[in-house]
């Protein structure tokens, strides 16, 4: 009296096709590793969520994801004019930080 519909979905029956192979103690093993994962994923993100939504009330920054420019440290780029924009002076590029190892220019000069 099947209808011919799978009663498990094509993940699971992947998951199982794929352990179905291997000996009881091995997919426990897998089994448990995959819950403790999806279980320590859940923590975080549910840590994350509670620490947001008291950061407003305590005044507190939230932690952010870092970028590359946070560890540059001594090799950060040097602001030469103190912040202020110059009128007529151009943007620094890459090549002005390269010192002796900047392609050369049309004219022959140096960056």
């Amino acid at each position: 009296m099947s209808a011919g519909v799978p009663l498990a979905s094509w993940k699971t029956q992947m998951f199982e096709s794929l352990l179905g192979f291997l000996p009881d103690w091995v997919q426990i093993t897998v089994l448990a590793l995959v819950v403790l994962a999806f279980l320590t994923a859940w923590t975080v993100k549910l840590k994350r969520r509670l620490a947001a939504r008291r950061a407003p009330r305590a005044g507190a920054p939230v932690r952010t994801q870092a970028s590359g420019a946070d560890f540059l440290g001594p090799y950060a780029p040097r602001n030469q004019d103190g912040g202020a924009a110059h009128s007529g002076a151009r943007e620094p590029s890459g090549a002005d930080f390269l010192g002796a190892y900047a392609p050369r220019r049309e004219g022959g000069e140096r960056a």
